[in-house]
């Protein structure tokens, strides 16, 4: 697909599973739980029920490490009747306090693509989530000094992406994003007439899922690896 990219003067990146490893760390702990509930029931259907609670709890919680955590424990409650033993939610609390813990462990390339990138263009980080843990991981990953401008957001919708772009004073013509979801940061910005960079994660979250019906209504430009960036003479 052509891209006309003249005009951008501004280059967001999401960050989770776009510059640093996030959802097999989520996977993880949800296998954790699953084995911790195994009394109650199959490993797939906890982890649906999971699923289905934190559905519930994201206009409450939002997004990140904490709120999967009070979702953990909920679904706990939910699916045992509220008999689950005290002994089990500690260990879920630490289920919880891991990931919020876990290794930052940055994808291949992003680190040259940021470094080429931001003497040439103003970059932004703008990911969803919960506040202190993205702050915690974007000074985990030594990248903080590429980035002009940090944008954590409740969500990835058209209405946040214009939001921001009011505020960077940006036209959308001037804006490219760059992410692994195309229902968060593909999708919107195409909406809004910016322009994005579809980079794929082999771990995509059930929510950030969309059917194929609602794909083909898009031209979506799809990019091996986050190197292949450059290659578009940015």
């Amino acid at each position: 697909m052509f891209m006309n990219l003249q005009y951008i003067k501004i280059i967001a990146f999401d960050a989770d599973d776009t510059l640093w490893v996030n959802e097999p760390y989520y996977r993880n702990c949800e296998n954790q739980f699953a084995l911790l509930m195994q009394n109650y029931g199959d490993a797939d259907d906890l982890k649906q029920k999971l699923f289905e609670v934190e559905m519930n709890n994201l206009s409450s919680y939002g997004y990140g490490a904490k709120s999967f955590g009070l979702s953990m424990i909920e679904a706990a409650m939910a699916i045992s009747g509220g008999r689950i033993n005290i002994g089990v939610i500690s260990q879920i609390i630490d289920l919880a306090k891991g990931l919020i813990h876990s290794p930052l462990e940055l994808l291949p390339g992003v680190k040259d693509v940021l470094q080429s990138l931001s003497g040439k263009y103003r970059l932004v980080l703008a990911t969803k989530g919960d506040l202190l843990d993205q702050e915690r991981k974007l000074l985990k990953s030594g990248l903080d000094a590429c980035f002009h401008h940090i944008e954590i957001m409740s969500d990835k919708q058209t209405k946040n992406y214009l939001r921001l772009l009011n505020h960077l004073d940006c036209a959308p013509n001037e804006f490219l994003m760059i992410g692994n979801s195309v229902k968060s940061d593909i999708i919107p910005v195409l909406e809004i007439g910016a322009q994005a960079l579809y980079v794929p994660f082999h771990t995509t979250w059930q929510h950030e899922i969309i059917s194929q019906d609602l794909l083909s209504r898009y031209q979506i430009t799809e990019l091996n690896a986050i190197t292949e960036v450059l290659n578009f003479g940015l």
